[in-house]
């Protein structure tokens, strides 16, 4: 008995020491000198065999090396094995070393991470203990339901031609049985390096065979990787076929994509992609979208090849290829032709998801196609409209965005559409539907009513980027408040829940406080943020955008809009150099436009020069320039350019437009003669008589006839009443005028300021309407419909009419 015992507290003593140490009293050697002896036989497989899980003894014994026999693991976040694989471990004899166990995806050859794509990194190392609390996305309720999942790639069920190049993701080959995978990586450490490609090939392709949730067990075994590297010296080696198999088994396996060892993997298609059949280009590349992996040069050189197939190309493979280019995001110049042609060729026979995916692939690989096979394609697309998923018909809206096609028949459609679908649609879906519209800038409440009512019910679910990208098309689009409750508030809450997320896209705060301001909601905290030194700071040094402009915009706005504010403002450095790059800009651009240069040379002549009407930005934050005014209490013109900024401007000036001008310095307004009058009206001279007082001019009221009217088709009646107006005094009102100077800001619209066949105001010239009147200007428009169709008129009629609209102004 006391030897049992002395035995006992031997084994004991020994179980006490450290794991290597018992391994190596086993063994009867140190740990360090048997790897040093395993790197003087076996150099080349000191990565795969220095994690073995486990050591093999003389007479093929073998000693688990399991630390949680003498430690207690620390499991962390992710990291947790799922229960009931404890036994499936010991039953595969795949138990990893400690190290694998606390990173299973750990090896050497696998760690070159791109530092400039791992932002994320750098922001959880240098947040605060309070940045790390507020970086924690808030879980959604219990009584919120579960967002709306899609399926990307549900088109391929449309057809069963597509199971010859597209792999599926919802079928796994038959299991493999516990005891062959343990045999087939103990085959792995015993043939080594005298397996021939075949044989690779296989033993990975049955290893795909394992169910998915016992995959992560082989993923971490040093035998896997022994396997891997072996495919690799073996690559030249495979047939295509087998090359396909393997790539198919990487798959299964679920090989992280951004495994190292997959570059020479995609080397080795794109040598091969010229002797590849079409079937097999496109498998190829479908492979590669499922294993999550970025392919450019493969993608590329599919492009290059499947010019060659053309003849082979049917409707399925048409959708298949646009799916993989949308996916790559991108597409070359030289496919684009082809690509329109097949479409056009295959269009009547595709179905409705087919349509769907066609649409997403077109907008993600932002292909120009053609604005007439577009509308073709949005044309079959509204035939099939019933029968189309919530998800292949918002991939026709996103076309549509980008391509920036008004097709009215479809965004009719969507009318009815959307307040059907709407209760049951993610907030993806709602967020895209929205955004089409705001850059359509096609307001229509029976398609945003609906979503708004949808977006508080999940909220929960929404990221920062759908928060913001909302409030944007919303406030774009003139939602008011009152129309929506609670819409506002709820995104607003779902900004200071995702607060972290705008310390990498800084974009993301400034697009949504842009678009509360359009809609006159100012959230202090968040104004608060966007204006502190740390974020504009952050802002103005992105690489991805110029977001001072921005930052510059809500300055402003902040100013005006918020008097009483005592929070942080941005730099006057700043401010001047933007405002001097949208005054560069302006110059360029909008001050050259006709109808403005029309305008500025006809209100100086009518109001007697040019110092009486200055061309620039009244407020900078706006970006957009304005025809500045000033008349005294009497109604009479006063200067606004000084004669020693007249003369310091010189060159600087733009070109005014080349209209002939009746000048005269001496006088503020038009001098018209006897001789002018007999010629404009074809009559003889008129006696010196005074003639009868005369009603104002007569305009006809312009109304656009439709989407694409002529604009030169109406003008201005040129009446007796008009010449009366025009040579008459000033009206006897002006003891109802305010004593004071009157600002007028006279602006030249376009049609991109207003929302689709309305005249509704869009978000950024709304607030620049609403900014001008608390700066103390008075608004005078000459909108599109009224004074594009005068550009072609006589000069008469444009005086005619600028004078109504400036001297009539005073009477409101």
């Amino acid at each position: 008995m006391s030897a049992r015992v002395l035995s006992r507290r031997l084994a004991r003593l020994y179980l006490q020491a450290t794991p290597r140490q018992a391994v190596a009293f086993v063994r009867g050697r140190s740990f360090d000198s048997d790897n040093a002896e395993k790197a003087q036989q076996q150099p080349e497989e000191e990565d795969e065999e220095k994690d073995a899980p486990s050591l093999l003894l003389a007479g093929q014994y073998t000693l688990q090396y399991n630390p949680s026999a003498y430690y207690r693991p620390v499991v962390g976040i992710g990291k947790s094995v799922p229960q009931g694989q404890s036994k499936t471990l010991d039953e595969f004899g795949l138990a990893p070393a400690l190290r694998q166990q606390s990173n299973i995806y750990s090896i050497s050859s696998s760690r070159h991470l791109s530092i400039t794509k791992n932002t994320l990194l750098d922001l959880a190392f240098s947040r605060d203990n309070g940045a790390k609390d507020k970086a924690a996305t808030p879980l959604p309720s219990q009584d919120v339901p579960p967002d709306v999942q899609v399926d990307p790639r549900a088109f391929q069920l449309c057809r069963p031609e597509y199971r010859s190049f597209t792999h599926d993701l919802s079928s796994r080959p038959p299991t493999l049985p516990s005891k062959q995978t343990s045999l087939i990586l103990h085959k792995v450490t015993v043939l080594k390096g005298s397996m021939m490609p075949a044989d690779i090939a296989r033993f990975l392709c049955d290893l795909g065979a394992l169910p998915a949730q016992q995959t992560p067990l082989v993923r971490g075994d040093s035998r896997f990787y022994m396997l891997l590297r072996y495919s690799v010296e073996s690559l030249q080696g495979f047939t295509n076929v087998q090359l396909l198999d393997v790539l198919r088994a990487l798959v299964l396996l679920g090989l992280p994509p951004t495994h190292s060892m997959l570059e020479l993997y995609e080397a080795e298609f794109v040598r091969r992609a010229a002797g590849l059949e079409l079937h097999q280009l496109l498998l190829a590349a479908d492979l590669w979208r499922c294993l999550g992996r970025t392919v450019t040069r493969y993608l590329e050189r599919l492009g290059d090849c499947i010019s060659v197939h053309f003849c082979q190309v049917g409707a399925p493979e048409l959708v298949e290829l646009v799916y993989l280019l949308g996916e790559g995001r991108r597409c070359s110049s030289s496919l684009l032709q082809p690509l329109e042609y097949m479409l056009v060729k295959h269009l009547d026979k595709l179905h409705p998801e087919e349509v769907g995916a066609l649409c997403l692939g077109l907008f993600k690989a932002q292909c120009g196609l053609s604005g007439g096979a577009v509308r073709r394609l949005v044309d079959r697309a509204l035939g099939v409209v019933g029968e189309m998923s919530d998800f292949a018909l918002v991939n026709v809206m996103k076309l549509l965005r980008f391509s920036h096609l008004d097709h009215v028949a479809w965004l009719e459609a969507m009318g009815t559409e959307i307040p059907r679908r709407a209760p049951r649609m993610g907030v993806q879906g709602l967020m895209h539907v929205v955004l089409a519209c705001s850059a359509l800038h096609y307001r229509n409440s029976r398609i945003l009513l609906p979503v708004a009512k949808r977006v508080p019910d999940i909220a929960p679910h929404c990221r920062s980027k759908d928060a913001c990208k909302m409030l944007w098309a919303f406030g774009t689009l003139g939602l008011h408040p009152r129309q929506c409750p609670g819409l506002y508030a709820t995104l607003t809450e779902v900004l200071r829940q995702r607060e972290a997320d705008f310390q990498r896209y800084p974009e993301h705060l400034l697009t949504a406080l842009l678009g509360l301001a359009f809609a006159g909601q100012f959230p202090h905290d968040l104004l608060a943020l966007a204006l502190s030194p740390e974020f504009v700071s952050r802002a103005s040094a992105s690489q991805r955008m110029e977001l001072r402009m921005d930052l510059f915009t809500l300055d402003g706005t902040v100013g005006l809009e918020l008097p009483q504010w005592t929070g942080p403002r941005l730099g006057g450095s700043v401010r001047d150099e933007v405002t001097r790059l949208l005054w560069d800009f302006a110059r360029e651009d909008v001050c050259r436009k006709p109808e403005v240069l029309e305008a500025e040379a006809a209100l100086q002549e009518l109001l007697g020069g040019e110092r009486f009407i200055r061309k620039h930005m009244i407020l900078p934050h706006t970006r957009s320039i304005d025809l500045e005014v000033r008349l005294d209490p009497q109604g009479q013109p006063l200067p606004v350019v000084s004669e020693e900024e007249e003369e310091s401007r010189g060159d600087a000036d733009l070109p005014h437009s080349s209209v002939d001008r009746y000048l005269d310095q001496g006088h503020s307004g038009v001098t018209l003669t006897d001789d002018l009058l007999a010629q404009l009206t074809n009559r003889r001279k008129p006696t010196t008589q005074a003639p009868p007082p005369s009603p104002p001019p007569l305009l006809r009221n312009v109304e656009p006839e439709g989407e694409h009217e002529g604009v030169f088709s109406v003008g201005v009646d040129l009446t007796d009443g008009l010449l009366g107006s025009l040579t008459k005094p000033r009206p006897q009102t002006r003891q109802r005028l305010e004593r004071t100077i009157m600002q007028i800001a006279v602006q030249v619209s376009n049609r991109n300021h207003y929302g689709y066949r309305s005249q509704q105001l869009l978000g950024l010239h709304a607030l620049k309407r609403r900014q001008l009147a608390l700066a103390g200007y008075h608004v005078v428009e000459l909108p599109y419909w009224e004074w594009f169709p005068l550009l072609r008129r006589s000069r008469t009629e444009k005086l005619a009419y600028l004078h109504c609209k400036i001297f009539g102004s005073l009477k409101e």
